[in-house]
């Protein structure tokens, strides 16, 4: 039998951070890079003006590494303000895709709005049209070792 890792076994706390800005935003993305999602858990509610993700993230964050093997925890990505989403390169209708997220950027507009783009591998996009950049990113579960057992490696 396995056991879940703990946040105790890395020193660290459960991540709950925000953006407001674009710099804000080049931390979360760093942070939920290589995040791997079923296209089950996308969710946009207009009436709320909210898209939110549960993502499978890596911990890049994580100092005991080298200690317990890689480690994944669930997350909460959500962008609020949101007026229209699209997407391209994505199959909705297969439920069983899995999707991997490779970065959150900000491409502004007029008086603070824009799009946030999530880039997906494989050529994949979601391009949320947003009438203020607001994006949080919580952690809502305990971490859990990678069930890969490796850390995402990108060529250069």
């Amino acid at each position: 039998m396995t056991e879940d890792a703990k946040f105790e076994d890395g020193r660290e706390a459960p991540l709950n951070l925000g953006a407001i800005e674009e710099d804000d935003l080049k931390v979360i993305s760093s942070l939920a890079q290589d995040a791997v999602f079923p296209i089950t858990e996308m969710t946009w509610r207009p009436g709320q003006r909210r898209f939110g993700l549960l993502l499978n993230r890596f911990r890049w964050e994580d100092q005991g590494l080298k200690r317990h093997g890689p480690e994944r925890v669930q997350a909460l990505l959500v962008v609020d303000n949101v007026l229209r989403v699209a997407s391209q390169g994505i199959n909705r209708h297969d439920k069983d895709t899995i999707l991997s997220l490779l970065a959150i950027t900000f491409e502004p507009g007029s008086e603070g709005a824009g799009h946030v783009l999530l880039t997906l591998a494989g050529d994949g996009a979601l391009r949320l049209e947003v009438e203020a950049l607001e994006v949080t990113l919580k952690d809502v579960t305990r971490p859990y070792r990678a069930p890969s057992g490796k850390v995402p490696h990108h060529e250069s």
